[in-house]
């Protein structure tokens, strides 16, 4: 276990292009739109800026959970907006995107869980780039099918949700979420929509063991989920959970072999893996299988 008190020498984030930061800046501002880039102070988003990687984030910046490990704010949510989906459809055809990711903060206090505003936007992405393809990351829609079945039915290429840790963290790291029902909804696509592709993800850092990553990899095998994605946790600020542990790129090794071992499709480890992060080369690789 490495000092937590400094990054090591494994982990030094590049400094971003200020003329690629600058440019999608910008396109956001123009477009009153939000990224997950930004709201979860990503570390990757220097050099996605620069390749014309973005992933957007709708249904306004505040979130009605409180997960300890993230950055987005928990206020009191903002109304849905009605031009959303036009203002994402224009921005994926002004950065002439092929792959783009669509998440979203958590929307409790709506009925479908922000469904309807997923599939919008999909939608209107598919009526100025029919060559785009758009994965999405969902909440858990509090185990909602028919809001699940909205978004399936805009027919996006992937679809991902993020169990974020292992099972015996749940009431640490997401106290409002819950890991069977993560599961389930992971479940629930393959049963509504085999051909779709899922995704999930999971932070290390948090005091998790070796074997509980491999549980976890054990448990998203069983709903057959396709893509998994593991990356070091990094503490947002000083109200946020604590990181235990550095984990060393070796390790993160080990997990994409265990992983790759157990049958999933394609696999992206290392400590700056985040959901979205080379999303591109993640699907492209899971279509190989």
């Amino acid at each position: 276990m490495s000092s937590v008190g400094r990054l090591p020498e494994w982990f030094k984030i590049p400094k971003p292009e200020a003329k690629a930061m600058n440019k999608m800046e910008e396109l956001i501002k123009r477009r009153s739109l939000h990224t997950v880039c930004h709201e979860a102070n990503c570390p990757n988003k220097g050099k996605c800026f620069k390749e014309g990687s973005v992933t957007f984030m709708i249904l306004g910046k505040y979130c009605t959970r409180n997960c300890t490990f993230c950055n987005v704010g928990n206020e009191t949510p903002l109304p849905v907006d009605p031009q959303e989906p036009l203002n994402i459809a224009d921005s994926v055809k002004d950065l002439n995107l092929n792959h783009i990711v669509i998440t979203s903060v958590t929307r409790d206090d709506l009925e479908d869980g922000g469904a309807d505003q997923f599939a919008k936007v999909i939608t209107a992405i598919r009526e100025v780039s029919l060559r785009t393809n758009v994965e999405v990351l969902i909440s858990d829609l509090k185990g909602n099918k028919a809001a699940l079945l909205t978004i399936l039915d805009a027919k996006p290429v992937v679809v991902g949700h993020n169990i974020e840790t292992v099972k015996r963290l749940y009431s640490e790291v997401r106290p409002q979420a819950i890991y069977n029902r993560s599961l389930q909804v992971l479940r629930d696509i393959k049963i509504l929509s085999p051909e779709t592709l899922t995704k999930s993800g999971i932070m290390v850092g948090l005091s998790e063991t070796y074997e509980e990553v491999i549980e976890a990899m054990r448990d998203l095998r069983q709903v057959d989920c396709d893509i998994l994605t593991i990356g070091q946790y990094l503490r947002p600020s000083k109200s946020h959970i604590e990181i235990k542990e550095y984990v060393h790129p070796d390790t993160f090794k080990e997990y994409e072999e265990a992983a790759y071992a157990l049958g999933f499709k394609a696999v992206a480890s290392g400590p700056f893996v985040r959901s979205s992060f080379n999303a591109v080369e993640v699907f492209e690789k899971s279509r190989e299988k």
